[in-house]
């Protein structure tokens, strides 16, 4: 191990979600290179390194978009398959993609339920399809997961999601995604085309996100949201692992200089 390198140790809580030596290629392209990762519950694992590191290929294999062509999955340290975006959200895996994958036509409580939309009972003899939707259901539901995260900017979950800032946005994607049960929350650049005020509100909510034991991964370009929200930081460059750092132990120049040198031992090297 390089001397540059910040090793976790014992002090690094035990992993809720870890992957062992993934795989990926697409055609002759190498994306992934035996990647090691993890993240425990309350905390927030920063994922960074320069465009084609493998970062979000990496996200997508944990999502099940991409099925890796190697490694292991283990949940608790017990051993799971991840080989769809179904089986990632029955074992309480989501993400929020920079698109937010959000309709602009319908209102946040319709939203926050869009594919689990709850019917009122007592249609059993219609196919779910065709049964009356539960717009009383789906309010509770939604101000359950707004108030869980404790976003404050919000005055009414009626609200059409077309009239929302680009924070509120974000920030309905991520109650989505933890109104889904999940346990692990990977979020795709969440600051990246958002104002200072906007921003703000983002970290707050991945900040939230950490006190209720979620287990979350943070992909960011941005040092200083990295820092200011990070529990630990891994560093991938070239498909492969450089390290990963505790980030009150670093500063952002040597974690440049891990994504744009590696280290002294060579990507793969992780701590």
């Amino acid at each position: 191990m390089s001397s540059d390198q910040k090793p976790v140790g014992q002090s690094a809580p035990p992993p809720h979600l870890r992957v062992q030596g993934i795989q990926k290629r697409f055609g002759g392209v190498h994306a992934l290179r035996g990647v090691d990762f993890e993240v425990a519950r309350g905390e927030v694992m920063a994922l960074v390194g320069d465009n084609g590191a493998g970062k979000s290929t990496l996200m997508k294999v944990l999502a099940g978009a991409h099925v890796a062509d190697e490694g292991s999955f283990f949940i608790d340290e017990k051993p799971v398959t991840v080989a769809s975006p179904h089986d990632a959200t029955a074992l309480g895996i989501q993400i929020v993609y920079q698109d937010l994958a959000l309709c602009e036509n319908l209102d946040v409580a319709a939203n926050l339920s869009l594919g689990a939309e709850p019917v009122k009972p007592g249609w059993g003899f219609l196919p779910r399809i065709l049964r009356p939707l539960d717009d009383l259901e789906m309010e509770v539901k939604a101000k359950r997961a707004i108030d869980r995260l404790q976003v404050k900017t919000l005055q009414s979950v009626r609200n059409k999601v077309g009239g929302l800032s680009g924070g509120q946005r974000q920030a309905i994607a991520i109650a989505r995604a933890v109104g889904a049960e999940s346990s692990v929350v990977m979020l795709d650049e969440p600051t990246a085309a958002l104002g200072v005020a906007q921003t703000r509100q983002v970290l707050e909510v991945v900040k939230r996100l950490r006190e209720t034991n979620h287990a979350v991964v943070y992909i960011s370009h941005n040092m200083r949201d990295i820092f200011e929200v990070s529990d630990r930081i891994c560093v991938l460059r070239h498909g492969g692992n450089v390290a990963t750092y505790t980030t009150a132990d670093t500063d952002a120049d040597e974690i440049v200089v891990a994504m744009t040198r590696g280290l002294d031992s060579g990507a793969n090297n992780a701590a």
